[in-house]
């Protein structure tokens, strides 16, 4: 563990308590050792379960965007602004839309799964074997608008309007009023799909020196993509499905941290797993404690941070073309 990791873990375990602490009832952690006191099920049946959830989803997230970064060399890429989170936020409103999650509680997270798969295979094919940045941008726009498209689609054809505005609401990201079960059915897909991107740190590493000098360190590259893309669909599909659509935090949280970490794509996916979920965490403990008449839903408050951080990284020329490991 290096000394960044170690600063970012307790920073996390510090927010991390404050999160559970913090709110309109204050609640020490001394409450769990009295389940008879009314606080116990506001620690155990609403803080917790969100804390858990931006843990996962933001460290999800935060990683993804590492890899996707790592594997285009583009400080753009991440899996909100390339699409896969609109694809997979298709696949759940299409799952809701017919009503599958009535049939089982997996049916969310695996349509989501799924519509995100879709969106890095289509990313890869329209993409993948271009080096400039710009092709892949647009490749990006692309699947947002066709994962936009068909979002709206569903919307339309909605039966009722109880139907139109459960799908809306769930569209603008929330963590509000999830429980342990959300944890527990996102937590193997998430935990999967990190662990398999752990797994293309050496080859993007290698990547580096450019793609043939890749594949003549014995990296495939059709290998790393298929890996890539499974994994991206099943951490980013299952955030989405529990939380709707959060986007900027793989953008946001590698940008931030490569400079501290050096020229190695391997060396930042750690930091940008835990900096993930502190960023996630931050904001969704902000907009609990934000004295709004209603609480603001945490995707529009990433989208608040996240869009004018994208317009910054536009103009320090973030989309000329050529990957630079020390910005």
């Amino acid at each position: 563990m290096t000394r960044l990791e170690g600063v970012l873990l307790a920073g996390l375990a510090l927010l991390a308590f404050g999160s559970l602490w913090a709110g309109p009832v204050a609640t020490p952690l001394a409450v769990l050792a009295h389940p008879d006191d009314p606080r116990f099920i506001i620690l155990t049946q609403l803080r917790l379960p969100r804390v858990l959830l931006a843990v996962l989803v933001g460290g999800a997230m935060g990683l993804s965007g590492a890899a996707l970064q790592g594997y285009s060399r583009n400080a753009l890429a991440d899996p909100g602004v390339l699409g896969v989170s609109s694809m997979a936020s298709a696949g759940a409103v299409i799952a809701l839309y017919f009503g599958l999650t009535a049939v089982t509680p997996w049916a969310l997270p695996v349509s989501a799964a799924l519509g995100a798969a879709l969106g890095g295979v289509l990313l890869m094919t329209l993409a993948g074997w271009s080096e400039s940045a710009t092709t892949f941008i647009l490749a990006g726009v692309l699947l947002n608008t066709l994962g936009g498209a068909a979002t709206a689609l569903a919307l339309s054809l909605a039966p009722g309007p109880w139907a139109q505005a459960e799908i809306i609401n769930w569209l603008m990201g929330s963590l509000t009023d999830r429980s342990l079960d959300e944890v527990g059915l996102a937590a193997p897909f998430i935990l999967a799909g990190c662990g398999l991107i752990f797994l293309t740190g050496r080859a993007l590493d290698a990547l580096t020196l450019g793609e043939a000098a890749a594949a003549g360190l014995g990296v495939s590259l059709r290998g790393l993509r298929v890996l890539l893309v499974a994994a991206v669909a099943l951490s980013a599909g299952a955030s989405v499905a529990v939380s709707g659509v959060i986007g900027f935090v793989g953008l946001i949280v590698p940008h931030l941290l490569r400079p501290h970490v050096g020229a190695r794509p391997s060396a930042l996916l750690r930091p940008s797993l835990i900096g993930g979920a502190i960023l996630l965490l931050a904001a969704d403990t902000a907009v609990r404690l934000a004295p709004t008449p209603a609480e603001l839903k945490l995707g529009v408050a990433m989208a608040v941070i996240g869009a004018p951080f994208f317009l910054l990284v536009l103009v320090r020329g973030g989309v000329q073309g050529r990957w630079s490991a020390g910005r």
